[in-house]
């Protein structure tokens, strides 16, 4: 049983399918819509979605990213860095609509592995033996339910980790406030181009085209640091926000590739929320029950691999429980080989990498530049493009040269 019809739920169910296991994907929300914003797909997640036959469905809904370019909040290029098959990769980058691209995992699991059951929550589990008996709630029925393994891919407050982990868990808010949009415009740069400019620290503004269908779509997002770090209680991601007030934080920005206000006036929803991570954990789950995704290890939405490490973390949990007689083995061999990387990302999130670099952009050329060499020497763009590259990439050779992690049903 997977709790969640996210990416990584609806992912791990199609994983599992293809290894010729049985599964059942339950999700609290009544109804799956292709809400949300973008999201970028590394090439290690999208090698992982090809060979699930996912690969059509990728081009037709998303831009190929040829580049990530980081600009000073005047618009000048400090560094671009080549993405997806640019960079080397066999597989591209995509930059997509977070709800198209849960639309057609949801087809493809519907098709392949049945129904998810929506409008179901989890409310406990106890292990007995070679079992675990789950509750779920639907409306007011409780329901009781067997099954061998249990896997929480429900997200950043995930209620299966609080039931494993009840204590010293908190959410751990950067002191980061982001908004998030659409809106139509003109092409950015090439149209592919995931353009950075500013910094957290005072001012961040992302912008990146989403859409092979529409390729006006741009998807924004504003970072502000607002207050110092903390623990919070919650996140709430459906937040209204208001674009007079993103717009504040930007009024002295004189940003060439980008209209800012204009892009703010044209979207509809703007959402808020904070930034926010867990601390890693120990262990992740215990016995026959399991995490995945951001309910694992969220992180800072900074190096595009969230969504990307929860495909990850798919697709090794189906071929380690397709390789192992025991599923509690096969869970403790998923976890060991997940646990130690996302951890680091984790923390490398959190340590906002290429800040320090921003900063003194910031403090030798206030007024902008006409080349970063006048600003910038060559072992602080190398420092620069090492911290971007080490939350977001993985080694090309060894990526275009691992063996598939399919499992052959014989």
């Amino acid at each position: 049983m997977i709790v969640g019809g996210g990416i990584g739920g609806l992912t791990t169910a199609l994983s599992l399918a293809a290894a010729g296991l049985e599964c059942v994907v339950v999700e609290a929300a009544s109804t799956l819509r292709p809400l949300g914003v973008g999201i970028n797909l590394q090439p290690h997640a999208v090698r992982e979605l090809t060979e699930l036959g996912l690969a059509g469905e990728l081009a037709a809904l998303g831009v190929e990213t040829s580049f990530m370019t980081f600009a000073d909040r005047h618009g000048n290029t400090i560094l671009a860095l080549p993405r997806g098959r640019s960079a080397g990769y066999r597989w591209p980058q995509y930059s997509i609509h977070r709800g198209e691209l849960q639309m057609a995992l949801l087809a493809a699991v519907e098709e392949r592995v049945g129904p998810v059951r929506t409008g179901v929550r989890l409310e406990g589990f106890e292990q007995d033996g070679d079992q675990v008996l789950v509750r779920l709630r639907r409306g007011g029925e409780l329901l009781e339910e067997r099954v061998d393994v249990l896997v929480g891919a429900d997200g950043v407050q995930s209620s299966l980790r609080a039931l494993l982990h009840p204590s010293s868990d908190p959410l751990l808010w950067a002191g980061i406030r982001m908004w998030r949009g659409l809106a139509e415009a003109d092409p950015i740069l090439d149209g592919a181009t995931v353009l950075v400019g500013g910094s957290n620290l005072a001012g961040k503004f992302v912008t990146y085209h989403i859409s092979a269908g529409n390729p006006r779509l741009v998807n924004w997002v504003a970072e502000v640091r607002v207050a110092e770090p903390g623990v919070v209680a919650e996140a709430d991601w459906s937040r209204e926000g208001r674009p007079d007030e993103v717009a504040a934080h930007f009024a002295d920005w004189r940003y060439r590739p980008v209209d800012v206000p204009g892009l703010l006036a044209a979207s509809g929803r703007i959402l808020e929320y904070p930034m926010v991570d867990r601390n890693p954990l120990p262990t992740w789950g215990e016995g026959r029950v399991t995490l995945l995704g951001d309910a694992a290890h969220p992180m800072y939405p900074i190096g595009s691999n969230g969504g990307s490490q929860a495909v990850l973390d798919a697709r090794v949990l189906a071929r380690c429980l397709a390789t192992f007689d025991d599923p509690a083995t096969a869970l403790k061999a998923y976890e060991e080989e997940r646990r130690p990387p996302t951890s680091a990302l984790v923390l490398a999130h959190r340590a906002l990498p290429i800040e320090d670099t921003i900063r003194l952009v910031t403090e030798r050329a206030p007024d902008g530049f006409a080349d970063i060499a006048d600003v910038l020497t060559e072992a602080e763009l190398a420092t620069m493009a090492g911290a971007q590259r080490r939350i977001s990439d993985a080694d090309v050779r060894a990526l275009n040269e691992r063996e598939s992690w399919s499992v052959r049903i014989p």
